[in-house]
């Protein structure tokens, strides 16, 4: 029997894949409800990660985006 994917293992696919992930996405695709965690923990085995924030909605508010560093992509594309 497979073993289950990590939190870790899905939001790096999909940084790999997407280029970019934000919390609502983390919680709706994979029911992460601490991503700055995961994406610190990542960081932590060596991934290049930016963080920007972008603004949601009309009223202002702003929240993380995360995304690989392009070398990054490059790298794990090859």
């Amino acid at each position: 029997m497979a073993q289950p994917q990590s939190q870790n293992d899905l939001i790096l696919e999909h940084l790999s894949v997407l280029g970019t992930i934000t919390p609502l996405e983390a919680l709706k695709d994979y029911g992460c409800l601490r991503l700055g965690a995961r994406i610190h923990d990542l960081k932590g085995r060596g991934y290049a990660i930016d963080t920007d924030l972008i603004e949601v909605g009309d009223d202002g508010k702003r929240v993380a985006q995360y995304s690989l560093k392009a070398t990054v992509r490059a790298s794990r594309a090859a």
